[in-house]
């Protein structure tokens, strides 16, 4: 028989659960809604990723505006921009990926999700204006989205909880020694 405090701990973690779920379905379905997914299916895989980060790991660095925005619009920016100078080639791929890792971790914008921007943005031949939408348009809503939903919901830590904190927090956050 399972006593009332566990009953209780289960039935809370199962409405936060619930309450995340329905969250991220809330962000992800509005940016879908606002972008024309049909055409354009691609241009959106990234935020699969940013939406568990969002609603799964909320008080991470890596969710918080600073790596959002500026991972997401930096990735974007270096895909298209490799691929209209230099084409689609393999190593093209390549080098956009690497551009995008140095970029996010001298500017403390890692958002992981984001370093998938660059390949989608060569691979679906993308031109500047797919920083604005569906790149830009995507990030805003999902951030407003989460802001709403993390003070509709009890219990939740609000989103943002530091708009400027670095991710990572230094350049040697990966593993490197001091």
């Amino acid at each position: 028989m399972i006593s009332q405090s566990r009953f209780q701990s289960l039935v809370l973690k199962a409405a936060r659960l619930a309450a995340c779920s329905i969250g991220a379905a809330a962000a992800l379905g509005s940016v879908l809604w606002f972008i024309d997914p049909p055409s354009a299916p691609l241009l959106v895989a990234s935020f699969g990723g940013t939406v568990v980060f969002l609603f799964g790991l909320t008080r991470a660095p890596a969710v918080q505006p600073r790596a959002l925005f500026g991972g997401h619009l930096g990735g974007a920016l270096i895909g298209i921009a490799c691929f209209q100078a230099l084409g689609d080639a393999t190593w093209v791929y390549l080098l956009a990926l690497v551009l995008t890792l140095m970029f996010m971790l001298l500017t403390g914008t890692v958002h992981p999700p984001a370093g998938a921007n660059p390949l989608i943005m060569i691979h679906s031949h993308a031109g500047f204006a797919a920083l604005w939408n569906p790149v830009g348009v995507g990030v805003v809503v999902l951030a407003l989205v989460t802001v709403v939903w993390s003070r509709m919901t009890p219990g939740v830590t609000h989103y943002p909880c530091n708009w400027l904190e670095r991710s990572p927090p230094s350049l040697l956050w990966g593993g490197w020694e001091e």
